[in-house]
């Protein structure tokens, strides 16, 4: 029913999906820019559950004019933004392109990584400990990469509030371009360059995030029309079904930079800087293709903080909507043929249901710090008392490598029985030992998405998966993409380009198949780690 209202809403006639086309893509007919929008924490059936409000010019018209992916998935587990977007622009799952998430346990370091800091790098004309951040961990070219690679002169941007969420999707090469957290200001690292453009200073001196740091936050639409009734921190509603979220934690400094991350001004604010940037920076003005990537932090930031069935989430996805439409009007205006426009819109997870403190729903979160202890506890009881685990990070547990080899104990042995041992903890619905990862070829079912999670050398010892909405105990948080369900995994993708080709597909597609297919439309090699063809409707 929901496919044929879909179906509904869009134009008429939609075309039969082609057949495979040539292996390349004629020089003349090559983008000249492609702009690559990732709404984080963005779930698959959001454009069919709120299109009702949508207006004609925002995500329909994108719809209208490209190709929608009603079935795009990630094929893996441990999924996070650093693991979504590393997948997204390089093809690949985190068992070949190597980020995990966000950090995970040094065994030389002794310590937790994080996966994009950098001593050798330094902030660009900030020194609020927001640049010393790189791209250095980073394993497998992102397309941005190979076009920079192939084509020197062509211009790769990415614009994102977070800096892990910028660097990851940008890659080594171009520039990645963040808000730094003391006055907001735009910045980037001495990895990608020593000194601002001169139009970036400008602008930050201009204090132009102001503008969206001090509006309220009201709803856009009358309550009434909104299909969801969860709400914490929107003004002026007075509808007698909404009810009141009281199970997260909402004290926050209130800082410029919290006001930006956790209201759809931080979107806005985005988008504004990449409208400039675009402008500024002449880009699809030649014959060289340039790419733009843009991340919204803020869309998964009120997603996971207030849940994807909160009235804050849904109020941002209509302002996003709004956004789009003038931030598309200048993408076609300063290009000039919008057949020359390669527009992608998509999400690096899904997230999952909100968890409730009170009601009826499921209640599930699973403590992971108590974990630790009690297995620690439990190797202790076995083998005597010492420090056996020393961390948890993606769903993996690191054992204490020093110890184990101390008493002189048989590693495998030992990851095998805390798996065996975790299975009778409540929340856990699979454990796997690295040794089982590295040493069978798991297929098919939830251990095989567990295993394109999993990399040797960032993957802890001992890996888990949690029983179906169940997620990590974080009282921050009432929604978090922690298990690779299909709410985790199955997210939005249309991809257009204004030729008259607009299509619904139906089928199911892996997120992998994005990079190769938008390598493929500019012309230049597929990212070296995938081994995907590109999807079949741009071939």
């Amino acid at each position: 029913m929901k496919r044929i209202l879909l179906l509904g809403l869009l134009t008429l006639g939609l075309a039969t999906i082609s057949t495979r086309a040539a292996e390349t893509t004629p020089s003349n007919e090559r983008p000249r820019l492609v702009v690559n929008i990732v709404v984080g924490a963005m779930r698959s059936d959001d454009l069919e559950r709120y299109m009702g409000n949508f207006t004609q010019n925002g995500f329909r018209r994108l719809m209208q004019e490209g190709v929608t992916y009603t079935e795009a998935y990630y094929d893996f587990s441990a999924i996070s933004t650093a693991s979504g977007l590393a997948t997204l622009t390089t093809g690949a799952n985190p068992a070949v392109h190597g980020i995990v998430g966000d950090r995970w346990w040094s065994h030389t370091d002794a310590s937790m990584i994080w996966l994009i800091n950098d001593n050798k790098s330094f902030p660009v004309e900030f020194s609020t400990g927001t640049g010393n951040y790189s791209a250095h961990r980073l394993m497998a070219p992102t397309y941005g990469d190979m076009l920079l690679m192939e084509s020197p002169e062509s211009k790769l941007y990415t614009v994102a509030l977070e800096p892990l969420s910028a660097i990851v999707l940008n890659g080594k090469r171009g520039m990645a371009l963040w808000a730094e957290t003391n006055k907001t200001y735009w910045t980037t690292s001495s990895a990608y360059c020593t000194k601002l453009p001169e139009w970036i200073t400008e602008y930050n001196k201009g204090d132009n995030n102001k503008q969206y740091i001090e509006n309220r936050w009201m709803p856009i639409y009358k309550a009434a029309t909104y299909r969801n009734y969860e709400i914490a921190v929107v003004e002026g509603i007075k509808d007698k079904h909404t009810q009141i979220i009281t199970d997260i934690n909402l004290k926050r400094d209130k800082s410029d930079y919290d006001n930006l991350s956790l209201t759809p001004a931080g979107n806005t604010a985005v988008l504004h800087f990449a409208q400039e940037l675009m402008k500024r920076e002449a880009l699809g003005t030649d014959g060289d293709t340039d790419i733009l990537n843009i991340y919204l932090d803020t869309a998964r930031n009120i997603a996971q903080t207030y849940g994807p069935e909160s009235f804050e989430y849904e109020d941002m996805l209509y302002r996003l909507d709004k956004d789009l439409i003038w931030f598309l009007d200048s993408v076609y205006s300063q290009v000039g043929d919008s057949t020359d426009v390669v527009v992608v819109v998509t999400s690096d997870q899904g997230t999952s249901p909100s968890y409730n403190a009170t009601g009826s729903a499921p209640r599930h979160r699973f403590n992971n710090r108590q974990m630790e202890v009690i297995v620690n506890a439990y190797l202790g009881a076995r083998y005597g008392s010492d420090s056996y685990v020393v961390g948890f990070a993606n769903n993996s547990l690191y054992l204490n490598h020093a110890t184990i080899a101390n008493k002189k104990l048989v590693f495998s042995d030992i990851c095998d029985e805390v798996a065996t041992f975790l299975l009778q903890l409540q929340g856990i619905s699979t454990a796997i030992s690295s040794t089982s990862m590295r040493n069978t070829s798991f297929g098919g079912d939830r251990t095989h998405l567990m295993q394109e999670s999993f990399f040797g050398a960032r993957t802890g010892d001992v890996i888990i998966d949690l029983i179906p909405g169940c997620i990590l105990e974080d009282d921050d948080y009432r929604s978090l993409p922690t298990s690779g369900y299909n709410y985790d995994r199955h997210v939005p993708l249309i991809v257009s380009r204004q030729r008259g080709d607009n299509r619904i597909v139906t089928r199911r597609v892996e997120m992998t198949e994005l990079s190769a297919t938008l390598c493929h439309i500019m012309g230049i090699a597929a990212p070296w780690a995938t081994t995907e063809r590109p999807l079949q409707e741009f071939e």
